[in-house]
This record gives structure tokens, sequence and C-alpha cells, in this order.
């Protein structure tokens, strides 16, 4: 990556995870014949938007939080990406999550373009008010760049169906009407989906599945690690559980338990009760070092937290045949071509984690038609996208003999730079 490809707000000593994504992109490009003239389209975010967020606390304090929302790419459709609330969250980290938005939105076919927002803040240190308050003047702050058909935010990182249904009360009052579709992952009593919760989680496994097909990998009695025990992970865990796999060690904000004969989720979830601190009292399996997790013997790894969670200090000890990445950018690319290297595929975020913005796709679509579907629609549409995606992306894999990272980036650039293409400029 050269500095010429930053943009000038983006400090060449601290690049962050936008570096990251420029990576993949470079190693994409080889594979793209005359489009990869729009390529630098990608490199350029389209809409970068930081807004000062005050809020007026219990104690009558007025605190200032940093508010941002990026819109990488609008060739295919409105942007679409989630909202994080979490004290490290910076432009870097925001712009490289709407990129991978942008991609992964491509790469499963859906109509829309990649966006992302985030708050510098820690929601833990706020009361249910003041979180109100937070996420209310922020959705104010980027209501004039989102809407159903300009930009539709989601939950992510520490944001959830309560946030969302702020922020859609937030914009529907601005605009003088009730909003539906301006945000997904909403309470179904205020138009969300069903199987929408879960959703990230399913996507993981289907995905999972059909790679295990083409690898050899039984489902019964697989042995599954997987990283955080949120939302992604804890569904994940189920499902998996629930089709015959075993699941090994789990890994959280608390620490790592282990049991070579299985954790069952669904009783690991109801002794938690909300409280994750609680995994180290678990029972049924033992706690091990955080650093021995990467280590445990198994057949799949899916890490579900945050970014560059495997790196080139880990990715040696990790045993696994397959990743699942069910978080965004856990993987850094020396990583990868560590774990490349010794024989382990990696499903890449974009592919694997991309459950949770195919049913977000079907709540918007949902919320268009005031029709909505059963929980058994959504679970065998969200199975037969995903499905028909992998395939896709499966082929080219194996007739351009590359990795799936970059099978996946030559469909989806593919498809957004031709949109580009196509659309021309203007003026």
């Amino acid at each position: 990556m050269t500095t010429q490809t930053l943009p000038s707000y983006i400090d060449p000593a601290r690049v962050g995870p936008w570096g990251m994504f420029l990576e993949q992109l470079e190693r994409v490009e080889p594979h793209l014949g005359p489009l990869a003239e729009w390529l630098d389209t990608l490199r350029h975010p389209k809409r970068c938007l930081i807004v000062d967020v005050p809020v007026r606390m219990d104690d009558g304090r007025i605190r200032h939080f940093e508010g941002f929302r990026v819109q990488h790419n609008l060739s295919r459709g409105p942007g679409k990406g989630g909202v994080r609330f979490h004290p490290d969250v910076t432009l870097s980290e925001v712009m490289a999550l709407s990129a991978w938005m942008t991609v992964k939105n491509a790469a499963v076919n859906l109509p829309y373009g990649g966006a992302k927002g985030g708050v510098k803040v820690n929601p833990a240190e706020l009361s249910r008010p003041e979180l109100e308050r937070l996420t209310r003047r922020y959705t104010s702050e980027i209501g004039s760049i989102i809407g159903p058909d300009r930009d539709i935010p989601a939950p992510d990182v520490n944001t959830n169906e309560q946030i969302m249904a702020w922020m859609m009360d937030t914009y529907s009052i601005n605009q003088g009407s009730t909003q539906t579709g301006v945000v997904t992952g909403k309470p179904i009593s205020m138009g969300g989906s069903l199987g929408r919760k879960d959703a990230t989680g399913r996507g993981c496994y289907v995905v999972a599945r059909e790679a295990m097909k083409r690898l050899g990998i039984a489902m019964e009695g697989a042995r599954v690690a997987i990283q955080g025990f949120g939302n992604v992970g804890n569904a994940a865990a189920r499902i998996f559980h629930d089709a015959g796999a075993t699941i090994v060690a789990i890994q959280d904000v608390a620490g790592t338990i282990y049991n070579k004969d299985g954790i069952d989720p669904h009783a690991l979830g109801r002794f938690l009760g909300g409280n994750p601190r609680a995994l180290l009292d678990y029972p049924a399996a033992e706690a091990i070092a955080n650093a021995d997790f990467w280590g445990v013997d198994c057949d799949i790894l899916l890490p579900a937290a945050l970014e560059k969670q495997i790196t080139e200090a880990n990715a040696d000890r990790i045993k696994a045949r397959l990743i699942v990445e069910g978080a965004n950018g856990p993987t850094t690319p020396l990583a990868e071509d560590i774990l490349l290297g010794k024989g382990c595929t990696v499903l890449p975020d974009v592919l694997a984690n991309a459950g949770g913005v195919t049913v977000s796709y079907f709540e918007w679509v949902q919320n268009a038609s005031s029709f909505f579907w059963t929980e058994k629609d959504i679970n065998d549409r969200l199975d037969r996208v995903l499905s028909e995606a992998f395939e896709g992306i499966w082929q080219v894999a194996t007739s351009r003999r590359v990795n799936l990272r970059t099978a996946t980036y030559i469909t989806a650039c593919s498809r957004v730079l031709e949109a580009r293409a196509l659309r021309g400029l203007y003026p």
C-alpha cells in the first residue's frame, strides 16, 4: 500500500483498519481485468460525515461525543450498514467497515451499497436516559444523509433493537411521518423481521455447512471453537450444536472455557442470564488461559468478536481446518497467509457474516410492502441466498485457483465496478 492511495484525512502513520481493506484491494486488483481501471473508486469513500454529539448528562453536565457515518459506495443502491457504540471507534475503522459492507452486499448480490456508522462512547458508562439522548442526537446529526432510499442503519457492536427503535422514532419525528424502513433490526412490534436476531449466526452456519460438504468435514461431531458469545457467537453456537456439532471452546470478555466432550450453548445461555462476566463460573466446563484458545484442537474456528483477533502472533497455533469469520476483519492478511500455507480454509467475513444484512434486506422489503413473512420463510430465503452466493464464489475460487477471500472480492468488486462503469461520471 502506498500513501498516495490514502485520503489526506487519514494519517499514514496510523492507517488502522482502512489499511487492511486497501491491502485486500491490492490482492484482488490483478484479477479484475479492464474493470481494474475503476478500482480507485473503492479506495476513496464517497462520503464521510463526522459529527459532534452533545448530550446533557443526568448530573446536568454537557458531554461531547464523536460520531461518524461513512457511505463508502452507492453504485448499486442505497447505503446499508450498522452503527456501533464503542470507545475505540475511529474514522479509519468506520471507513473500513463501510467498505467491507460494500463488498459484502455485492458478494451476496443485495441491491445495496456499503455504509457504516459509530459513536466513540462506552455505553456501559451511560444511564438508559443518557443512552437514549445520545442515540437521538446522533440520529438527528446524521439525519441529512440517511433514509429508506438513501442509507439504512442497523445494529452492530453495543447497539440493539432498542437503539434502532429510538433511531427510527427520531428520524420519523424529523420527517413528520412514520418511516419504518429507515433502519433495520427493529423490534417486531415496530416493523422488525422475524429471524433477524439469529440471522448473522445462522448465516455463519449456512456457509460453513456448504464449505464442509466440499472439504469432506462431517457436521455430526465436528469440533467447533467460538470466540465471542454475543448475538453472533451465541446464535452460531446453538445452530451448530443443534445440527450435531460439538462446541468445545467458547471465549468471551470474561475469559475462555473448554470441554472436549462439548458445551451445551443453550444451557450456557441460561446460566449466564445476560451476564457474560459469569462465563468462567460455568460448572460444565473448565477455564483455560485466553491465549490457549487459539491452540484448541478443533475442526472449525469461528471468531465472532472484533477485528484483528487472528494475527501472525497466534495463527501458527491454530489447528482448525476451517475458519469462519463471524466478526468483521478478524484475520490480518499476514495471518491469513500463514493459515492458507497450513492448508486451512478461510471463509471471509464478507461472505460468512452476510446473514445479518441479508435478513435486514428482507426486513426493508417487508417494510416497503407492508407485508410480512413467516420465520420459516425468512430462514429458507436466507439459506437459499447464501447457499447460491457460496456456490458462485466456490466456482470462482476453483476456476481461478485463488482462495475464498480473493474469489469473494473478485465477485463483489466486479459487480460494484461494472455498475460504476455503466453509470459513468456525472457531470
